[in-house]
């Protein structure tokens, strides 16, 4: 097969023949759920394609199929020369239907046999490499007995030249030594667990899950492409880099439109290449078009190996927009960046698509419903997932797979973390569809905020051609706290969106919302789902969808987000909040009109927004619009000394105050005014005087204003932080320090809906300041002594209150000032 034929049938998706399999004894397991692909799965057809699209070569063979099996003892010898009692599927993770072995072993062998193609001249003019696509998490390779190489590390690609390993002639033995302890250890493992829950956290996915494969190559070889497209020279900056003997190498590059020759670049392997792409096709998800690359390397003159790959030319980058706020650009022009959470599971192959067929159509649907983006969520996939995003046009945010949950891990789980982390954007950097790295998702695993601030910047240095979001879902969670690194500010919220602001060095997306949820009778993994807020028909559905999809659209205009991932493409296991059912058999919503509303998003969001809305002047003076100055002594009236909405009060004593009365709490009881004093869509200042009994775990609000769910705001003691603060929910600007019990402060929390920012004064000084762009609307009563969360009151005052003030405007710094030193 010529290397023209390779790219050829690699555009086709048709692969090389795999090897015929021999070994009897295999049964599918019994899924829990079938996909429309799961009876295609056999023997002879376990993902047969080319594994590696970016790196092709014509000789192969695909190692694939029917393998013997054993759980395994931990110090055990490996089993050479001996057959193993059970059979399976490989590359299928043991804990799935398709492997035919359907539970969990920590530690566990492979072995199989093969044989090398005399044609190949293995051991004269070649060596034989055997690639593994990818196998969590421990791995040991032995051939014919003889270790040929390790690997640690459940998500990245591995290979061995095994030629010094192999017999002259005839079979050859190859056995694979596993452990997988999963969340037993703090090992990456995104969502997979031991013991799934019926919640967020699925079934763990053991042993070799990708493709394995065996390919000659000569002694001296390219090893791998570094290929970085610049749209503004019209060049590709090429580097081949080699393996295996020295010589004098060099390298021949030519680029393809087609049948149509585009350059031919000559020079020096393991050295950079500007490689010439003349009037470029810019690579776009309108227009996802890609050039096809042959790489010759000879060794003085004479050709010695040969590889086809592709590239699109395509940039990612940040512009300042007129209004002073940074968004996210392709190609030099705005685009917003709407996706999907992607989480990559199966009902039938758990982390591995049933077939090459299946791996694409999640993402064919992306582009049938509208969007031009994934976020592949805590995963990754194997090379034939990138290979097909970039081919429709979709682009990618890639998660780095987090650590378990719960607790900081010790330092050498930070190490492997990092090291891991840093073999997956170095293999990854290629794939034009990628344009984004995220190293932590809501604290998970996180052991320090300087940590991740430092891990952001070492991979911008590693790959500064992409954004770096250091954390999505910042807000969220176990975040230990923004670090202020990295690309891009990233809230999470649900329903949501979430809104958070640019900053001065940073874009901002919405990194989670949505999950409405539906429960299909017949496709459900238990007999019950969750979801984020329920939804009893598609038609409800749909509704949901497209009404949260346009307040993207104005958190878009208003906010300046660049992107928005709604979650999620399908449903998985518990989850019920897909586009799809979890075995692809329903789609849940009508997807014409999922499809017009993020179209209409990606059209209007343009960067052309005028930022947050013109509150006007409001009142002047520091007197506030409403007033409580607690100095009744005794009734269950607190007087408004400014407005008409005088508070009832409950479980509430009369005591001594900063000046004249106040009110105390013991952890219940309240102030209500009767009223909406606060309109939360414009600005607006809440200030008082607080004293704690208590400062522990527990959170205590001040003041707060209602609205059926969540409070609209909280000027609260946050027990989480063990500070005051001025909260949205998922937002707090905190004090620095941990206010001391017994001890009066004068608190003010400014929302300034222009600048789309909250702020917090302690004492009169400005202390924090946050993004915040949008706000909950509400018309619910204004509170004092306790907030108002999931529609249940809580959070309740331990401590007294005094002089508590409303404000219809947003108090600058010299008026909060004044405000705390009695003016």
């Amino acid at each position: 097969m010529t290397a023209a034929l390779s790219a050829l049938l690699l555009a086709a998706g048709v692969s090389a023949p795999a090897q015929a399999q021999t070994t009897p004894g295999w049964e599918m397991g019994e899924p829990r759920m079938v996909t429309p692909w799961t009876a295609d799965v056999s023997p002879a057809n376990a993902l047969p394609e080319y594994p590696r699209p970016q790196l092709a070569r014509d000789e192969w063979r695909n190692l694939n199929g029917v393998w013997e099996f054993a759980g395994a003892t931990e110090g055990e010898a490996p089993p050479f020369g001996q057959g193993l009692a059970e059979r399976i599927l490989v590359p299928y993770p043991t804990e799935s239907a398709l492997s035919g072995i359907q539970r969990h072993e920590d530690h566990m062998w492979y072995r199989r046999t093969f044989e090398v193609p005399r044609d190949w001249r293995v051991g004269k003019d070649k060596a034989l490499r055997i690639n593994f696509g990818a196998v969590d998490y421990k791995a040991t390779v032995w051939v014919n007995g003889q270790e040929v190489t390790t690997h640690q590390g459940g998500f990245g690609a591995f290979s061995a030249d095994v030629t010094d390993a192999l017999k002259p002639h005839g079979k050859q033995e190859i056995v694979v030594g596993v452990e997988d302890r999963t969340d037993a250890t703090w090992q990456p493992v995104g969502k997979q667990r031991n013991v799934p829950d019926r919640g967020i956290f699925y079934e763990g996915a053991s042993g070799i899950w990708q493709t394995v494969w065996m390919e000659p190559v000569a002694r001296s070889h390219v090893d791998t492409l570094g290929m970085v497209p610049d749209i503004d020279t019209g060049t590709l900056g090429l580097t081949v880099h080699t393996g295996g003997e020295d010589g004098r190498l060099t390298v021949e590059a030519t680029v393809r439109d087609g049948k149509r020759t585009v350059s031919r670049t000559r020079g020096a392997a393991d050295e950079p290449l500007r490689v010439p792409v003349p009037r470029a096709k810019l690579w776009s998800p309108d227009s996802p078009f890609l050039y096809d690359l042959d790489v010759v390397l000879k060794d003085r003159g004479r050709v010695i190996d040969r590889v086809s790959s592709y590239f699109g030319m395509r940039e990612i980058g940040m512009v300042e927009g007129e209004d002073g706020r940074k968004r996210i650009t392709l190609n030099g022009e705005v685009l917003f960046l709407m996706s999907t959470l992607d989480q990559g599971y199966w009902p039938d192959g758990i982390y591995t698509a049933p077939t090459d067929e299946a791996l694409r159509f999640d993402l064919e649907q992306h582009k049938v419903l509208g969007f031009n983006t994934v976020r592949k969520h805590i995963k990754t996939e194997p090379d034939r997932w990138y290979y097909h995003a970039d081919r429709l046009g979709l682009l990618v945010w890639q998660d780095m797979p987090s650590m378990k949950t719960g607790g900081r891990p010790p330092v050498d789980a930070q190490r492997q973390f990092e090291t891991e982390l840093r073999e997956l954007v170095e293999e990854k950097k290629n794939w034009t569809s990628i344009i984004g790295w995220v190293p932590f998702n809501e604290g998970w695993g996180e052991w320090s905020r300087e940590a991740t601030g430092r891990i952001a910047d070492e991979v911008k240095a590693q790959d500064p051609t992409r954004l770096v979001n250091a954390h999505s879902g910042v807000n969220c969670c176990a975040s230990l706290g923004d670090s202020g690194r990295g690309d891009v500010i990233d809230w999470h919220a649900y329903p949501g969106p979430a809104k958070p602001t640019p900053d001065a060095n940073r874009v901002s997306i919405d990194g989670e919302h949505g999950g409405y949820g539906l429960e299909v009778e017949g496709h459900m993994w238990f007999g019950e789902g969750h979801a984020y807020e329920m939804r009893p028909d598609s038609e409800s559905l749909t509704e949901a969808y497209v009404a949260n999809q346009r307040e993207v659209l104005a958190a878009a205009r208003n906010c300046a987000i660049s992107g928005a991932i709604y979650t999620q493409i399908t449903d998985v296991e518990h989850e019920v909040n897909g586009f799809f059912t979890y075995d692809r058999q329903v789609a849940k919503m009508d997807f014409d009109r999922v499809r017009a509303i993020n179209e209409e998003i990606i059209r209007e969001a343009d960067g052309s927004g005028g930022g947050g809305p013109d509150p006007g002047p409001g009142t002047p003076g520091l007197s506030g619009v409403h007033a409580y100055k607690f100095d009744e002594g005794s009734g269950t009236t607190a007087a408004d000394a400014v407005g008409d909405a005088d508070a009832t009060v409950t479980g509430g004593e009369w005591t001594t105050g900063v000046q004249g009365g106040a009110l105390s709490f013991n952890g219940g009881g309240q102030a209500d005014t009767g009223a909406s004093l606060v309109d939360t869509a414009g600005s607006y200042t809440v200030s008082a005087w607080a004293k704690l009994d208590v400062a522990d775990g527990g959170f205590q609000t001040v003041v707060s204003q209602d609205t059926g769910s969540n409070s609209a705001f909280f000027l609260q003691y946050s027990g989480q932080d063990q500070r005051w603060a001025m909260s949205f929910v998922g937002l707090r600007a905190l004090s620095p320090t941990k206010p001391e019990p017994g001890r009066w402060y004068h608190l003010t929390g400014v929302r300034d809906a222009k600048a789309g920012t909250v702020e917090l004064f302690v004492d009169g000084v400005k202390v924090d300041e946050r993004g915040a762009c949008g706000a909950a609307a509400s018309t619910g009563n204004t509170v004092i002594g306790r907030a108002e969360y999931g529609g249940n009151q809580v959070d309740h005052l331990r401590g007294d209150v005094d002089d508590v003030r409303v404000f219809d405007r947003a108090l600058s710094d010299d008026e909060v000032a004044r405000l705390a030193a009695g003016e």
